[in-house]
């Protein structure tokens, strides 16, 4: 069955060996055994009250069931039950883990059906997704958005390879800001990106604050738009173990991202 009963194994193993993972579902697949879960007071613990005052019943089941992606999620990477967690929120808005002798860092995305949570043990970490089909105005967006120098090389390209890129750069853009635990607050305009000869994303700015970090986007389900940002923090010594396959181009950063099987269903956001 989809959801709550894993792959665990996956996400712990993929978490021993590179430091981090990224997991995505959809809420489709999470929702009956959210719904019929007994223990879902104490599974969302500090998340419980926003869950009841949460109006329309789509927004309130995916909220829950987003809620409930992250918590199992970490307590795969720690090897702790779920409902033994405290998860609560920094000013930003940036989730964490409450109580641990061990700095882990949490992030979480969710666009239309899909949820995207990312969990590190070695550095921040911000995850964002969009659909490939939202259509973004470059033209109303671009001084929000862009510095001086994307705008002026994305004003360059064909229109279609124009959105595909700006909705990319948004994006990482709003990963990174997560990542930082400032989201929203931070102004896009004010981070500048620069694409090297594989195509992969790097800061435009090159000075200490800006060393460490590495970016991934990847299509999912041939609908969504990914982006990983993640500062390293420390050393993960990796383990001899069978090739997972490949999920991504060569250029990507090597964390994982792990799907759960199942149907899934539109939701409401």
């Amino acid at each position: 069955m989809a959801g709550p009963q894993g792959p665990w194994d996956a996400v712990r193993e993929r978490a021993e060996d590179t430091g981090r993972v990224v997991v995505h579902t959809t809420w489709g697949e999470w929702l009956t055994a959210a719904l019929l879960d007994p223990g879902l007071r104490t599974l969302l613990g500090r998340d419980w009250p926003r869950y009841r005052q949460t109006p329309a019943p789509a927004g309130r089941y995916a909220f829950a069931v987003s809620r409930l992606v992250m918590k199992h999620t970490a307590a795969a990477v720690l090897d702790v039950p779920p409902d033994g967690l405290d998860v609560a929120y920094e000013p930003g808005g940036r989730p964490t883990v409450r109580g641990l002798d061990e700095d882990l860092h949490l992030s979480l995305a969710h666009t239309e059906e899909l949820i995207v949570v990312a969990v590190s043990r070695r550095g921040p970490v911000g995850v964002d997704a969009e659909s490939v089909t939202r259509r973004a105005s470059f033209e109303l967006l671009r001084g929000h958005v862009c510095t001086p120098e994307e705008a002026e090389a994305l004003a360059a390209l064909p229109d279609a390879e124009r959105a595909a890129r700006f909705l990319r750069l948004w994006t990482l853009k709003e990963a990174y800001t997560k990542a930082l635990g400032q989201g929203m607050r931070r102004r896009f305009n004010a981070v500048g990106f620069r694409w090297d000869a594989d195509g992969g994303a790097r800061l435009a700015e090159e000075s200490d604050a800006t060393r460490g970090w590495s970016f991934t986007t990847r299509l999912i389900r041939e609908r969504y738009l990914v982006s990983e940002a993640h500062h390293a923090s420390g050393p993960v010594e990796p383990r001899l173990r069978a090739d997972p396959g490949g999920l991504a181009a060569p250029w990507l950063s090597p964390a994982r991202t792990l799907s759960f099987p199942g149907s899934g269903r539109p939701g409401g956001r």
